[in-house]
């Protein structure tokens, strides 16, 4: 009788040992469940967090550069005048005001007129340099002039097209005019001159097309 008593309550002891043991690590474990949601919750919150800093700073910065291109456009407003020598047939186009002009040939005894237009200041002149835009007048033919050109549009460097302005008619061309030079160029006869008005980078390719709608001569 006394050994089942004894019996009796060390199997009551080991039950109950069992059973705080058995609730410990069901502790333990919710603790740990809950340690790992929240570091999770916390890692995801900071991804999320950072990815919205990073959208934000974008979109600030898209629309910095938005502005920065707005101002940069409404600087370049009113425009100037360009103005050829008359005994070439007086020449004219608007040009943004932001450009600078530099005429690297005199023609007052004849010759090729050259003249050269960048934004802020004109770099020195080489076959190899772009420009916003080159201006030339020469006396050759206009037809000479343009089967200078034939070479490339047989390659597929180029492609030509008509153009007209103001009631003055001419060609255009587009693509890559040497490995270092690709944009646009429209040639026009005037009197027994042509004028041609080239831009060297497609990036300058917005002012030429407003340039050239400007394009006047004296006939």
């Amino acid at each position: 009788m006394h050994n089942l008593k004894r019996i009796n309550e060390n199997g009551a002891v080991s039950g109950s040992l069992i059973a705080i043991i058995l609730l410990g690590i069901l502790f333990l474990a919710a603790g740990s469940a809950a340690i790992w949601a929240y570091s999770n919750y916390t890692e995801q919150k900071t991804n999320v967090d950072g990815k919205i800093d990073l959208a934000v700073a974008e979109a600030r910065k898209e629309q910095a550069d938005i502005e920065s291109a707005k101002f940069a456009e409404r600087e370049k407003e009113p425009n100037r005048q360009f103005v050829g020598p008359d005994d070439y047939g007086r020449l004219t186009f608007d040009y943004p005001k932001t450009w600078s002009v530099y005429i690297a040939q005199d023609v007052t005894e004849g010759g090729t007129y050259e003249s050269y237009l960048n934004p802020v200041t004109a770099p020195p002149v080489s076959d190899k340099q772009q420009f916003s835009l080159r201006v030339t007048i020469e006396q050759t033919d206009y037809d000479k002039v343009i089967k200078q050109y034939d070479a490339r549009i047989k390659k597929g460097d180029l492609r030509s097209g008509g153009f007209s302005a103001n009631g003055n008619s001419g060609i255009r061309f587009d693509g890559n005019f040497t490995k270092d030079i690709r944009g646009a160029a429209v040639i026009l006869k005037i009197r027994d001159k042509t004028v041609t008005l080239r831009t060297d980078a497609d990036t300058f390719k917005p002012d030429f097309e407003n340039i050239i709608k400007t394009i006047n001569f004296n006939q």
